[in-house]
Formats: structure tokens, C-alpha cells, sequence
């Protein structure tokens, strides 16, 4: 008889409500026998060994009934017994609840017994839940990624997607992974889509708010830089929303992330090499073929290889108006990299040429940080004003400068608008957006 999957086996609603902070061990101590008895419900599910006269709901507790017979268990921990099995058939597995919760911004499972959150900015251990080994978090990044089309095995150890809800995917398992299987997941912020949370927030002034929409409203070429985790893609999604809501737009990422309001909008997506190693389509590939879609906008989640020579070359080619992220730690070092990726492109160009083409393609440089205490500021506004003797000069119009931190641990500093008229004002005034005269005229 063909065994069943853990998703056709299963008929029983969903219990998300963590029962306890305390740990899975703390509840029933004894280790083996609690592990031992996942293992055996989950694994008698998959076999397809339950009765036929019997739900699943009646099942699982019947054997945590025999097999913890003698033990004098409390509500509590037999709710949280039940929820452990219920959550391998039902979710995704002990991190199903993590998944869940809407403060908990990434989830890191580094082994069994090595999860950890990010919260409010902060990564944090979570104690409070396990997996049983590294066979355990295989099997629930396999459940993940089933749906999605994606595999992972020793011939393709790697695989970064999307889950449904929007969120980030990265699993790596041995041989590249030498301790283990490991899953990183960068959830989809539901409560961050708009200008007015980063407001709220303090990532950024209204006036900021203000210069960024005219920026995008009059059709600047725009790069948002940071680091890992800064909040680019956030930014990128909340920029995207000011493009106005009767043009083209086409999105190009890696993972679709971007989640943009506006009607006419076209999202592309890459693909990975098969097993035969043929059918890889990039960033690049998409690039060059949007170009042919009649776009208003061209949106790259982002750029990072050679693709970038072509997100230039539609810049200079009149798709003004393009919005992109890179990693780097200044807006400078944006600059620096950009010019090395258009270098990979194989290209014979000279490196004064490709920094003349940055020169006319790029008018914004916009960096974002994730600061000591987990907050998110925008701490530089800039602008590409000169190529002199070969070399690119920036200018900052808003920056944050830090001064140090306060006794509770957050960061100190303010934000900073420079005495000094950008020359993109001239552009944003030239699409007829006088919004901005009470910053600049006055």
C-alpha cells in the first residue's frame, strides 16, 4: 500500500496558542520517552497504521494515553503533548507557533536544539522548543518546500524560496552544511507596509517621507543599500508605493517578496537549475527580457551579479524611474560594488566608462541600518553630484548620526538635513512636484 504524506493524513483543525514559554522538557522531562513518542505517531501516520475506525484526533490520544500510562500528567502538559504531535501533522512541526507570531520577524534553526528568533530586532535563543535531531528538521523542511515545487537532497543541497504567505525560505542540508540541516526563514511583515509605520517607528523624518515620495513620483533611479537583515526589501515595497497607479510596472526578484497595491503590475520570478542542470533563468535573463515588456518601471528585489550592467543600460535608456537593493555598508561602498558587478558582466568596458554610466543612471542612493539596540534608521540620503578625475562624488541631503546610547540601551542621535539644494530638486520640480518648497525654497 503507498504510504501517505503527513498532509493527506491528517483531518484536524490547527491549535497555534503556545500552551507554555516553558520548554518542551520542562513540561515532561523525560526526553527519550517524549521524543520516542512523536516519532512513533508521526511515523505510524505516514505508514498508514492508524485504525480505520478511528480519528486522528482519537488516535494520538489514545497513545499518548498508553505510552505515558503511569505518569500523572496536568492539563497543561498534556495540551502541550498534543499540540507537539498535532503541529508535526498539521504545521510545521515546533516551529509551527513561531511561524505564527507576528513580533517574530526571522526564524533560525541551527540543530535540534539550536533555534533562535529575532524580536524586536534582537536574536534571541528560544529555549522553549526542540526538535528531536537533524532528521526531524529535514523532514519539516522538506514538508515546507513540497508544496512550492522545490526539492532538497544530497544532489541539490540547497534550495531558497517563498512560503505562500510571502515569506523567505533558506535551507542548506550536508554535504555543503557540515553540521547539519540548517533552515533560516525571514517572515513577510504584514504590519510594515507603509510610509507611516517607518514614521512611527522613527526610521525616518516626514521630511525624509516627503523627499522620497517626490523622488519617486518624478521618476528618479533610486538604490536602497544596508545590511543583512536592515530592512531593504521593506523599504524597497514601501518606495514602490508611490509609483503612481496607471503605469507598467515589472518586478524581478529572486524569491517574490515585494507585495505592491497598484493594478497594472507584472512580477517575475527566477528559476533554478533541474536535476539535468539546464532551465536556470536569472536575475539578468529577466532583466534583459522586461525590457521588451513595455515597462513603466522596472523593480529588481535585487541586484548583485551581472545583471547589473543591464539594469544600468535600461536606466540610460529611458526606464527612468527604476528602484533596486544591493547589499553594502555605506552608500559609497553601493557605489563600489555596483561598479565591480558591472565588471563581472564579461564586458571590456573601461572602468572610467562604467563609472560615467553609474554617473548618469543612478540619482539616489538611499542607506538603511539596523542599529546596536535592533531599531531600523534610514542614516543616508545621498546623491551622485559629480564624476571628477574618474572618481564618483556623493553628496548626503539626510543623514543620522549617532551619538552614542542612552541608559536604557537604545541608540542616541538625530536626524540631519544638510544646508544644501540637491540636484535632483530640479528634476522633481521639472515633473511639476512643487511639494517640497517649505524644505528647500524656504
Amino acid at each position: 500500500m503507498k504510504k501517505k504524506t503527513l498532509t493527506e493524513a491528517f483531518d484536524i483543525k490547527p491549535v497555534h496558542n503556545r500552551t507554555s514559554e516553558l520548554t518542551d522538557y520542562e513540561i515532561f522531562p523525560d526526553k527519550t520517552l517524549l521524543d520516542s513518542l512523536r516519532n512513533q505517531i508521526i511515523q505510524n501516520i505516514i505508514d498508514d497504521k492508524i485504525p480505520k475506525d478511528k480519528q486522528l484526533k482519537d488516535y494520538i490520544n489514545d497513545e499518548i494515553d498508553s505510552t505515558l500510562e503511569g505518569y500523572d500528567l496536568s492539563n497543561l502538559a498534556r495540551s502541550h503533548i498534543f499540540n507537539l504531535i498535532e503541529n508535526e501533522i498539521n504545521g510545521y512541526g515546533p516551529i509551527t507557533e513561531l511561524l505564527e507570531d507576528v513580533n517574530i520577524t526571522e526564524i533560525m534553526v541551527n540543530g535540534p536544539n539550536e533555534i533562535y528568533i529575532e524580536l524586536d530586532g534582537k536574536v534571541l535563543k528560544d529555549e522553549s522548543i526542540s526538535f528531536i535531531n537533524d532528521e526531524h528538521i529535514l523532514r519539516t523542511i522538506q514538508r515546507m518546500i513540497q508544496p512550492l515545487g522545490r526539492t532538497i537532497d544530497a544532489t541539490n543541497p540547497m534550495v531558497d524560496s517563498r512560503l505562500p504567505d510571502g515569506s523567505r525560505i533558506n535551507a542548506v542540508i550536508p554535504p555543503l552544511s557540515l553540521k547539519g540541516p540548517v533552515l533560516t526563514i525571514r517572515k513577510f511583515r504584514k504590519n510594515m507596509t507603509n510610509i507611516e509605520d517607518f514614521l512611527r517607528g522613527g526610521t525616518l523624518t516626514p521630511y525624509m517621507a516627503r523627499f522620497l515620495e517626490a523622488c519617486v513620483e518624478a521618476n528618479l533611479n533610486i538604490i536602497v543599500s544596508g545590511g543583512t537583515g536592515a530592512g531593504k526589501t521593506t523599504l524597497l515595497n514601501i518606495l514602490s508605493s508611490f509609483i503612481p497607479g496607471d503605469e507598467r510596472i515589472i518586478t524581478i526578484e529572486d524569491a517574490a517578496e515585494l507585495k505592491l497595491g497598484q493594478e497594472h503590475v507584472i512580477s517575475l520570478e527566477t528559476r533554478t537549475v533541474n536535476y539535468e542542470h539546464q532551465g536556470e533563468i536569472t536575475i539578468r535573463d529577466l532583466v534583459i527580457n522586461s525590457l521588451r515588456m513595455r515597462p513603466d518601471r522596472i523593480i529588481v528585489g535585487e541586484v548583485r551579479g551581472k545583471e547589473a550592467f543591464d539594469m544600468l543600460q535600461a536606466m540610460n535608456t529611458g526606464h527612468d524611474g527604476s528602484l533596486t537593493t544591493m547589499h553594502a555598508n555605506s552608500p559609497v561602498d553601493a557605489l563600489n560594488r555596483l561598479e565591480s558587478m558591472v565588471l563581472m558582466s564579461g564586458l571590456d568596458i573601461p572602468v572610467n566608462a562604467i563609472r560615467e554610466y553609474i554617473y548618469n543612471a543612478i540619482d539616489l542612493v538611499v542607506h538603511i541600518e539596523r542599529l546596536n539596540d535592533g531599531r531600523r534608521k534610514i542614516t543616508s540620503i545621498s546623491e551622485i553630484t559629480d564624476i571628477s578625475n574618474g572618481t564618483l562624488k556623493l553628496q548626503e541631503i539626510f543623514a543620522f548620526r549617532q551619538k552614542g546610547l542612552t541608559s536604557n540601551g537604545e541608540v542616541d542621535g538625530e536626524f540631519i538635513l544638510y544646508n544644501y539644494i540637491p540636484k535632483v530638486y530640479n528634476k522633481i520640480k521639472s515633473q511639476g512636484i512643487n511639494s517640497l518648497k517649505d524644505i528647500f525654497d524656504e
